[in-house]
């Protein structure tokens, strides 16, 4: 892909929020774009504008609008899930599990939740605990791909001692 059309496709997708349902677009990393559920169409664009991966922390019982799963499996995607309920998952645990996947792709990786607060909330532990940001390094960076509410929790566990 070249270095103009990742640009182009966030504009797009950004651009598509004036549709009810659809997901605000991020890119907090390069390779990695997070979002809130994107919708049938976005998932459709993102694939092919190069996004390989989609790693879904929603939980099952959580309506999405359609079957994503089907739908990434048809367009070729990589789709993984990691169900995050909120703020109890927002964990260590979880967070070195989400790099492990995250490091499983040369490629593109789309991740999302509802609204990114989830996504963003695992990246800032990541960021903080495996790659030894500052806590408000990692926090900033949580912000940039999306986390709101969850960000107490995110301290919460940044000042748990790690064991």
């Amino acid at each position: 892909m070249s270095p103009y059309r990742l640009p182009l496709l966030l504009t797009l997708l950004l651009s598509a929020n004036a549709f009810a349902g659809d997901a605000t677009f991020r890119q907090p990393r390069p390779n990695l774009i997070t979002a809130g559920q994107p919708s049938a169409q976005q998932l459709r664009d993102a694939a092919a504008n190069g996004v390989t991966t989609v790693i879904d922390l929603r939980r099952p019982d959580e309506d999405r609008g359609y079957d994503e799963a089907a739908l990434a499996e048809q367009l070729g995607l990589r789709y993984v899930r990691l169900p995050i309920a909120g703020a109890s998952d927002i964990t260590e645990a979880n967070a070195r599990t989400l790099h492990r996947l995250l490091k499983q792709d040369d490629g593109k990786t789309l991740l999302h939740c509802a609204s990114s607060n989830r996504a963003g909330a695992l990246l800032s532990v990541i960021d903080a605990r495996i790659n030894g940001a500052s806590a408000e390094d990692a926090l900033t960076l949580g912000r940039d791909a999306g986390m709101t509410s969850l960000e107490p929790a995110v301290r919460a566990a940044l000042e748990t001692p790690t064991p």
